[in-house]
């Protein structure tokens, strides 16, 4: 967002794209003094969800920084000045061509000009720190930024190896924790020595308000637990794992788990609703966040929209992209939006019950599902009971209890269950 006042560019962080959340600046890819053309990278800033590159509104001088690196800022909110060029200063402070600046540069400095290489016109520091890294040639890559230009999405994509994560890089870039002065080390804590302090990150911030919020000050927690026999999905995926990978498409568990939330939320709509001083507003599209873990970041909820018009293949396809690009840091700020419903399933670290999963407003309840093992149970075979073992999880519903009572809450989870147990239907 910018206003031309002037003669001026007013710099602004982009309303848009932090949701009436604060965000802080992770880096000015200028300084100030510096030439800046319009859509050209000029600050990333950190959301409590994803981290953005803002593009420079106009072409000038960027003149006054008014926010700086780690200082939190607000939607709207003013950040700096670019100094507009008249189309004379512009030409006449553009670079020469190389040619132009060969023809008057003396032998030496000709020579000189011709051993280094060439500049790396139009890429922002950050992509020139990442081509260095990587060891990229910036000719090898496709543009598709603004007017061509390469964007740090355009490099992560390009890097050799495993999925790069932007978050991981912006992290590295932070100064080193600062080690705590000794006349603090032991404050309120005798005798337990030296430490050093890990400044908090946006998003760290802003999901520990987030759940404060929350579970302390917005919805009155409630969790109810059952226990999910995976032994018909378990099969059903022996059965189509491969023909799913053929056709690009991984089929995970969660998958399974996203149909089978559906089914459940079609039983109790209130599931996929919001809480409002003057009425329930229940959501008739299911878009389903799917909490991931992203190291060095934290936790990540990506949105699966219109779960209820998608089948198992449509599913596991959109799951599999949306969980690669968030552990990689090329997720919008779209795909975190206009979640109804979540899931989270810890399982896949290891977690056997987690409760209460603090729900994510404004949203009614979230679904929890723990970590598939093999346990005994007991079974009845006709007139016989007989003990045997089965793949089984516990799965948890919290809700927000001013939305569902106790028995909504189970009717959700016995349907998510059956619907699990007696795979396919």
């Amino acid at each position: 967002m910018s206003h031309t006042l002037g003669g001026g560019v007013e710099i602004r962080a982009p309303a848009e794209q932090t949701e009436g959340t604060r965000s802080q600046i992770l880096r000015w890819l200028k300084q100030v003094g510096e030439r800046v053309a319009e859509n050209e990278p000029l600050i990333e800033i950190e959301t409590d969800k994803v981290t953005v590159e803002v593009a420079s509104p106009g072409t000038g001088v960027l003149r006054e920084i008014i926010k700086h690196e780690q200082e939190e800022i607000a939607p709207g909110e003013l950040l700096g000045h670019i100094e507009a060029l008249t189309a004379a200063a512009a030409l006449a402070t553009a670079p020469r061509p190389a040619a132009a600046a060969a023809a008057s540069a003396s032998p030496v400095a000709v020579r000189g000009a011709t051993a280094a290489p060439a500049p790396e016109g139009g890429l922002s520091p950050a992509v020139r720190r990442l081509l260095s890294e990587r060891g990229l040639d910036p000719s090898t890559i496709r543009g598709t930024g603004p007017a061509g230009r390469i964007s740090v999405e355009d490099v992560l994509r390009a890097a050799p190896g495993s999925a790069p994560d932007r978050r991981r890089d912006a992290l590295a870039a932070r100064p080193a924790p600062a080690p705590v002065p000794a006349s603090d080390a032991g404050a309120g804590a005798e005798g337990i020595g030296a430490s050093h302090r890990v400044p908090h990150t946006a998003i760290r911030k802003r999901i520990a308000d987030h759940m404060v919020q929350s579970l302390l000050h917005t919805a009155p927690h409630v969790t109810t637990v059952f226990e999910a026999d995976l032994s018909a999905v378990l099969a059903d995926r022996a059965l189509r794992r491969e023909e799913f990978a053929r056709r690009g498409a991984p089929l995970t568990l969660t998958a399974y788990f996203v149909q089978a939330a559906v089914a459940a939320i079609r039983a109790v709509p209130e599931a996929n609703s919001r809480w409002t001083d003057v009425a329930l507003e229940i959501y008739d599209s299911i878009h389903i966040g799917v909490a991931t873990a992203v190291p060095d970041v934290g936790l990540i909820v990506p949105v699966l929209r219109d779960a209820q018009a998608r089948d198992l293949f449509d599913t596991a396809r959109e799951l599999d992209e949306l969980v690669r690009r968030a552990r990689a840091g090329n997720l919008s700020p779209a795909d975190v939006r206009g979640g109804t419903f979540t899931l989270s399933n810890h399982g896949v670290s290891g977690s056997l019950l987690a409760a209460p999963i603090i729900i994510h407003q404004p949203q009614a309840a979230i679904l929890g599902v723990g970590k598939l093992e093999k346990r005994p149970v007991v079974v009845e075979e006709g007139d016989e009971q007989k003990i045997v073992v089965r793949p089984r999880c516990y799965v948890t519903l919290t809700l927000d209890h001013r939305v569902m009572d106790g028995h909504q809450a189970n009717h959700f989870l016995q349907v998510f269950v059956q619907t699990l147990t007696g795979w396919p239907q």
